[in-house]
């Protein structure tokens, strides 16, 4: 089969799905590249790693001549003039892109549920949602729409949605892939990363788009150091405790299986019970800054006005949805006049104790281990109170505040034949490490 038909029976694919994974299929674009590809192949060109592979993006990550909007209406009939610096690195390995897929709006959220083109529901059970705010990406790889997806992670973003449709998810350490045309959130925490089905295929992802990138100013390169001598050290944080009986009973499990070949102990992190407290003073704060931009004068949604100041007010009245109007409310507040000093700088300041802390424990372990959700994929429609979502994060929160590189890979259903997450966090930069560490812990879940 050619590049061409094998991405044209994707998009057919795509047509005929019902979950809302995509909000657009790049069709013409798609088949244009398929072509480019098909012809580089019969000329012999070898050097295509994902040679014809078909691959989804989350829809805060720009490519040159399509749309990209954040799952929003702020920036309806917004064209990028650009590639994100992974769209080049994935194209130049010779993958397709085959389309955007739906998201929370602006990232926020941890269950798809925001989207101004509506929710998405998760391919293991369609009355519920795919967790967020990655879900898109995440249900397209899930129901096989596409082997492989990209995601981004800010507080948990891209494992959550692992975890409850079934699959793989990374957020490498931050800096390890290049931000530069990712739609900003929180810049001091978003983070790309890869979906798959296992860890060969993220493996195989992250291979292509990690690595220093001289167009963003906090990426890094990739520490080569691999696996350890001697038996691995899991560690279990006394303070990741509060999982529904369901997820305790498969981590438990789980757990069991790994201590044949794994030595288990617990650490402390005392800190992280203030992580879920202080994200919402830091996030907010720089999303309020970073979202400052939509204002309907240079590009995206404006709405009829009277003059520029009313512009202004119903522009971003009716462009931004609830939730993001209110992290940026949030924000604005924690980094006014009076505030800034006890909101915002302590949280840093608490921010920096939970990195110490996991640099203390990663003395001890090798690898941090905890389930990566409390629960497991809700209905639509359940959680409708702010605080109960972010909750959903608290166990995936902590790797982005210190910056460490996780993953969520499957280790099992709950009675209700729902799949429960287990997160593995390893030190910061050491990502490949992370990499050989899950596909072993992979293993030792598959095999029973």
């Amino acid at each position: 089969m050619s590049v061409k038909e094998n991405i044209s029976s994707c998009i057919e694919r795509i047509k005929r799905d019902k979950t809302n994974s995509f909000i657009e299929i790049f069709e013409k674009r798609a088949l244009r590249k398929a072509e480019g590809i098909d012809s580089r192949l019969a000329s012999g060109d070898r050097n295509l790693p994902l040679a014809g592979e078909p691959v989804a993006i989350k829809d805060n990550m720009v490519i040159k001549g399509e749309a990209a909007g954040c799952a929003s209406r702020i920036l309806e009939g917004f064209v990028s003039p650009y590639d994100a610096e992974v769209v080049t690195r994935l194209e130049n390995a010779g993958a397709v892109i085959v389309g955007r897929t739906n998201m929370d709006e602006f990232a926020m959220g941890s269950s798809t549920e925001t989207s101004a083109f509506g929710p998405t529901r998760n391919p293991v059970d369609m009355e519920r949602v795919p967790g967020g705010s990655s879900g898109g990406s995440a249900a397209a790889v899930a129901s096989g729409l596409v082997p492989y997806s990209l995601g981004s992670d800010t507080g948990g973003s891209i494992r959550q949605p692992a975890s409850f449709c079934g699959i793989c998810g990374m957020k490498p350490t931050y800096g390890v892939v290049s931000r530069y045309g990712l739609i900003a959130f929180a810049s001091s925490l978003d983070q790309i990363g890869p979906f798959a089905k296992d860890m060969d295929g993220i493996e195989k992802i992250f291979n292509i788009i990690a690595g220093k990138d001289e167009k963003d100013e906090t990426s890094r390169e990739i520490e080569k150091l691999s696996g350890k001598k001697g038996k691995l050290v899991c560690g279990i944080p006394k303070e990741f405790s509060g999982s529904s009986p369901e997820v305790k009973e498969v981590f438990d499990k789980a757990v069991k299986k790994l201590s044949r070949d794994f030595e288990i102990i617990d650490v402390s992190l005392p800190s992280t019970e203030y992580a879920v407290s202080i994200y919402y003073i830091i996030a907010p704060s720089e999303a309020s800054s970073n979202l400052s931009r939509f204002d309907g004068i240079r590009y995206g949604f404006r709405a009829e006005s009277e003059d520029l100041i009313d512009g202004y007010f119903k522009t971003r009245g009716q462009g931004f949805g609830d939730e993001v109007k209110r992290r940026i409310m949030l924000g604005a507040f924690a980094l006014s006049s009076g505030y800034y000093d006890a909101y915002y700088m302590k949280a840093l300041k608490v921010r920096r104790l939970i990195k110490n802390e996991f640099d203390s424990a990663f003395q001890k372990a090798d690898v941090i281990i905890s389930p990566t959700s409390p629960r497991t994929a809700f209905k639509l429609g359940e959680i409708t109170d702010p605080l109960s979502l972010y909750l959903q994060d608290v166990y995936t929160i902590p790797a982005n505040m210190a910056g460490l590189p996780a993953v969520s890979i499957p280790c099992g259903k709950d009675p209700a034949g729902l799949p429960v997450g287990f997160q593995i966090m390893a030190p910061r930069a050491r990502d490949i490490f992370l990499i050989e560490t899950a596909k072993k812990f992979e293993a030792v879940f598959s095999n029973e």
